[in-house]
């Protein structure tokens, strides 16, 4: 890969990374995306894509034309001009893990020349690019930032399976460590994004962040502990929420599930609360009452299961139980923290069988202990019981509708005389 384009690195070719590298190569930089996921890159390798976002099509041109370079060795990042750090930042044991921005910042600084500029994506508290990956960036470059090197934070907005808002279409916010920095990063996604909204600070770029995902988790667990109650008052609590939908003021529609996944509404505010509670020594009381609620959907949906399966006079023990839909999101493969791998949990504790369908899920992250059907027909055939988890329009639902069998819908996409609403 040489040419007089210039040289992006996306470390991470994930959901989030690879929309932004393939994006990158369409408007003529040369881009190497790194991921140490070797089943990950190999797939890419073959012009495969896992990302529903990103056809095989898109990616196969990006390499056919010699301006994308899948890899997991850094020692082809060298000489870069930009470099996006979009790793996953998990939470273990209830407390942030930045294991993967700490590793790529070393990496990269190894690499890093003079002029170059280096932007977080990847969801974090507020100041980890100041206090965290600029020291490691400086200590293995022996370069400087702000005087040497450029530094930003623009936090990621992807929402897999969104037609409408992608990562082109959608406001990018972007910051640096001062103007030159802020100058570079928004030039650069200048070129990426139709619209960029700068902001002082790293700090306000990164709070950003966890704003939007906090409003939305403390919203969904509003609504999700309302369905829990409404459903003990015998009232439609999905009907409401439409009626309450057409209010053109006022009122933003959220609907319950089965709980929260993916890698930002399960993470991004235990991140905030965990950031107050450390520098303020305060609790977050909205962000821990909304974890609590969510937490608690996946057995909130198992003890309506056994109630349908009692109502059969059937054990959950013994019992074979389909999942339809195992992803976090609709539409899209990432199974990431979803919901359902907690009701595969608790299901498998009280002794039922699983299968499951879910053409969107990669092979190697297939949860172990659950049979895969290639359809809602198949998935059906023989069990006892169906959970309606994730709402695929690749789903052909016909026959949960019709079924004999009880059907769970969290979703109010099914109506039929086995079916029961969440």
């Amino acid at each position: 890969m040489e040419s007089s384009a210039p040289k992006a690195v996306v470390v991470g070719q994930g959901y989030v990374g690879l929309p932004v590298a393939m994006r990158a190569v369409e408007v003529g930089y040369d881009v190497i995306g790194v991921d140490l996921d070797t089943v990950r890159i190999a797939s890419l390798q073959d012009g495969v894509s896992y990302v529903d976002d990103i056809s095989a099509d898109v990616l196969r041109d990006a390499l056919a034309g010699g301006r994308y370079l899948p890899t997991a060795d850094y020692e082809h990042t060298a000489d870069f001009d930009f470099a996006v750090i979009t790793v996953p930042t998990p939470l273990r044991e209830s407390l942030p893990d930045l294991t993967f921005i700490e590793e790529s910042s070393r990496s990269l600084a190894k690499k890093l020349k003079r002029g170059a500029t280096v932007v977080l994506e990847s969801t974090t508290y507020p100041g980890t690019t100041e206090e965290l990956m600029v020291p490691i960036l400086e200590e293995g470059s022996g370069l400087t930032a702000g005087v040497d090197f450029f530094v930003g934070y623009s936090p990621e907005r992807i929402d897999p399976g969104n037609r409408t808002w992608n990562f082109v279409t959608t406001p990018k916010v972007v910051s640096g460590i001062d103007a030159a920095s802020l100058e570079k990063v928004q030039g650069f996604y200048d070129d990426l994004v139709e619209r960029t909204v700068p902001v002082s600070s790293p700090k306000e770029a990164e709070l950003t962040k966890l704003l939007e995902n906090t409003f939305r988790h403390v919203n969904i667990a509003l609504v999700n502990e309302l369905a829990i109650f409404a459903n003990q008052l015998g009232v439609n609590v999905w009907e409401s929420i439409e009626a309450a939908s057409t209010k053109p003021f006022g009122f933003m529609k959220f609907t319950p599930g089965p709980g929260v996944g993916g890698h930002c509404l399960p993470v991004d505010p235990s991140y905030l609360s965990w950031q107050v509670r450390r520098k303020l020594g305060q609790n977050f009381r909205f962000v821990e009452l909304a974890n609590d609620v969510n937490d608690h959907m996946p057995d909130y949906v198992v003890q309506r299961l056994m109630a349908m399966l009692n109502g059969e006079k059937r054990a959950l023990n013994g019992s074979r139980i389909a999942l339809i839909g195992l992803s976090y999101k609709r539409n899209s493969g990432d199974i990431r923290e979803s919901p359902a791998l907690r009701l595969i949990e608790l299901l498998d504790e009280y002794g039922a069988t699983l299968t499951a369908v879910d053409g969107h899920v990669e092979p190697n992250r297939w949860p172990a202990k659950v049979s895969r059907a290639d359809d809602v027909a198949a998935a059906i055939d023989g069990a006892d019981a169906a959970i309606l988890v994730t709402d695929h329009d690749d789903l052909d639902l016909t026959s949960l509708g019709t079924a004999i069998l009880p059907v769970l819908d969290t979703k109010n996409r099914l109506r039929g005389p086995k079916v029961v609403r969440l």
